[in-house]
């Protein structure tokens, strides 16, 4: 084959781009569209793209252009453009150079949207640290509708990569009035059985209409409560839900969840006998270390001679011995010295003298203490009798042996003429007995 018959690839991307800018239909181009990927930077170039539900084009607005528009783009906006279709040579990549845009009014679903997003972002719900998915999950559970794509792609995907694995489905709506509170009831579900590792929970791409159950704050707020990872996998690459944004980890495609949920089979059985060479390998070089320590310390001096082992700690031992020894002898002449001078100074302090001393002071105390007790004793009888004779003068008992005598009546003294009545009994106390009378007349005394 001849070899001048082959372009290269600047040959047909310019062969291409004439093409494209040769084609009336593609001089002036009319869109209409959704703004997406806009990263605005001022004064510069703008680039983003333009989707719908089914396509995407890349953009690319002039400064020229872009500062000429009385409107702030802004990313899910809808828009009409005006601009023209060519190809990109650098990249070969076809896009459009818009010359003019205007909005196309943004839809209530997504004011909606964007509403709820700031109001969960603003309560961290994005920001809060994601659950880690579990590398070797033994049971997954996929919400999603039984009839679509999505679980034939996830059942697909697990069966190839990591066929150990449980797949569980629950049924649920995932468009319509009703999909939310389906939604919300399936991840009740499977948290109150709670032996699932990991949930996936997703749809099919859709117009935003048909994606809004997983934009609906109950089931965002329930995929932030679930204490099990989520997987979310809803739309195409370019849609972008709240559940997308609470869930752990979001995926592109329902095969891109499943291959984010399991490991590869194939690949952990190679790492699993890598790590089982290498741990042999490791272990036998170990053991090679150690037999060559071994036999080096084997071969050394002291198993070859053992005795030489302790001939140092002998002599060590020797030397201590001989300084006890000697420190023994100095400490027992030191203690001879100072008890000889103990006893010495023992000799000139005798003590028998000073006990005589003080045994002759003891004696002329206690003679002392005696004295002064008798003459104390003497002292104290005397004012006793002096203080008997005084009771005995204020004794009643000498009173009533000088003829007084006192009145009683039932145990009571009678003390007034208003305590007794005509024929009261009455007791006479007299010094050498009792008398009783009754009483025959009261007169008041004058």
């Amino acid at each position: 084959m001849n070899k001048d018959n082959y372009l290269s690839v600047t040959s047909l991307t310019t062969y291409l781009k004439k093409k494209f800018d040769a084609d009336p239909y593609l001089g002036t181009v009319y869109l209409t569209g959704e703004i997406s990927n806009l990263r605005p930077r001022p004064n510069a170039h703008q680039y983003f793209s333009l989707k719908d539900d089914h396509a995407k084009i890349s953009a690319i607005m002039f400064r020229s252009a872009f500062d000429k528009i009385k409107f702030k783009p802004e990313d899910g906006m809808k828009v009409l453009v005006m601009g023209r279709i060519s190809l990109y040579e650098a990249t070969g990549n076809y896009q459009i150079y818009i010359e003019r845009m205007e909005p196309d009014g943004v839809g209530a679903l997504y004011q909606a949207y964007e509403q709820l997003k700031n109001k969960l972002q603003a309560e961290g719900l994005f920001s809060a640290p994601k659950q880690a998915l579990v590398k070797y999950p033994k049971r997954i559970a996929v919400i999603t509708s039984p009839s679509g794509a999505v679980i034939k792609d996830i059942m697909t995907t697990v069966k190839r990569r990591y066929p150990i694995a449980q797949l569980v489905l629950f049924p649920a709506i995932v468009q319509g009035d009703k999909a939310a509170n389906d939604l919300v009831k399936r991840l009740k579900q499977i948290n109150e059985l709670s032996h699932f590792d990991t949930i996936i929970i997703g749809r099919g791409g859709g117009s935003i209409e048909d994606l809004w159950p997983f934009n609906e704050e109950s089931v965002a707020r329930e995929i932030f409560a679930s204490q099990i990872p989520i997987i979310s996998s809803v739309g195409h690459e370019t849609d972008t839900t709240i559940a997308d944004l609470v869930a752990d980890v979001r995926a592109a495609t329902p095969t891109a969840a499943a291959e984010l949920a399991v490991p590869v089979y194939a690949d952990e059985l190679i790492k699993i006998n890598q790590l089982k060479l290498r741990l042999l390998q490791v272990t036998q070089n170990i053991l090679s270390l150690r037999r060559q320590q071994l036999d080096k310390i084997q071969q050394s001096y002291v198993f070859q001679q053992p005795n030489r082992l302790y001939e140092g700690y002998l002599q060590n031992l020797d030397n201590l011995a001989q300084r006890l020894m000697q420190v023994t002898k100095q400490i027992i002449t030191i203690k001879k010295q100072q008890f000889e001078q103990a006893s010495g100074q023992l000799r000139y302090q005798n003590p028998q003298q000073l006990v005589s001393q003080l045994q002759d002071q003891v004696q002329q105390q206690n003679k002392q203490l005696y004295q002064l007790m008798t003459y104390l004793l003497e002292m104290k009888k005397q004012q006793v009798g002096e203080k008997i004779n005084a009771l005995d003068l204020l004794s009643p008992l000498k009173i009533m042996g000088r003829g007084y005598s006192y009145v009683s009546m039932e145990d009571k003294i009678i003390k007034s003429i208003n305590s007794v009545n005509i024929d009261d009994n009455v007791v006479l106390h007299l010094t050498d007995g009792k008398a009783y009378a009754k009483i025959e007349k009261v007169e008041k005394g004058e």
